[in-house]
């Protein structure tokens, strides 16, 4: 749903108003008051003409690509190939500085050959059980160590499975604030069953992992001595 106006720029309507009253009580010509209210002091920059007029070379950050809709991928394509906006009460804006433009994509839609084409592509694996403890104990250091490793194990057996969405590492975060807010100690069958959409948001990925949950669980508490 995201549109030009809320990722491009569009017009300070309440500023623009008040701008034409204050010109109609002074009784100024119709053409002196559409040059100044449709003038650059008047417009909303958005975070794509934000990026092309930073005076300095800055970092475009575009999350999800995949998420937003083919047109809106296409007008994308059309500003960043040129990089310069044209807005028909102004002119032509280019940009002062080119800047890093970074795309990220979950996958579930596939991009257009066009935008892959001028992509340079970098795929970002899910980090090792060590690495992602790391990250678990950075963002809940209330966790226990063994704690830490057993969900940590428990995660990586699921992403083994033959499920429709992988747990990230985000929901195992979510996961770890769970039990620790449960006062979890260790991780048993049936804790893990009553938190298992903390991290499997899939029915059908939900009974999946049910149907092996005694061997997951046990295999994670061995594997984390």
């Amino acid at each position: 749903g995201l549109d030009e106006a809320k990722a491009l720029y569009e017009w300070n309507y309440q500023k623009q108003l008040l701008r034409i009253q204050a010109d109609r009580e002074q009784d100024r010509a119709w053409e002196e008051v559409n040059q100044h209210i449709f003038s650059r002091d008047y417009l909303l920059e958005r975070p794509l003409l934000r990026a092309i007029v930073a005076p300095r070379k800055v970092v475009l950050l575009i999350d999800e690509i995949d998420k937003a809709d083919e047109e809106f991928e296409a007008f994308l394509l059309e500003i960043l190939s040129d990089f310069q906006v044209s807005i028909p009460e102004i002119g032509t804006i280019a940009a002062a500085s080119i800047p890093f433009v970074f795309l990220t994509s979950n996958s579930t839609r596939e991009l257009s050959e066009a935008l892959q084409r001028r992509c340079l592509h970098l795929y970002i694996s899910f980090p090792d059980e060590k690495l992602e403890r790391e990250i678990v104990r950075s963002r809940v250091p209330d966790i226990t160590e063994k704690l830490n490793r057993q969900l940590v194990a428990f995660i990586n057996k699921v992403r083994q499975l033959d499920i429709k969405k992988l747990p990230s590492v985000s929901e195992t975060i979510d996961w770890a604030r769970t039990l620790v807010l449960l006062h979890a100690e260790n991780l048993d069958r049936e804790m893990v069953r009553e938190t298992l959409n903390t991290f499997l948001k899939r029915q059908e990925d939900l009974q999946v992992a049910e149907g092996r949950l005694d061997e997951l669980t046990e295999q994670a508490v061995r594997e984390a001595r």
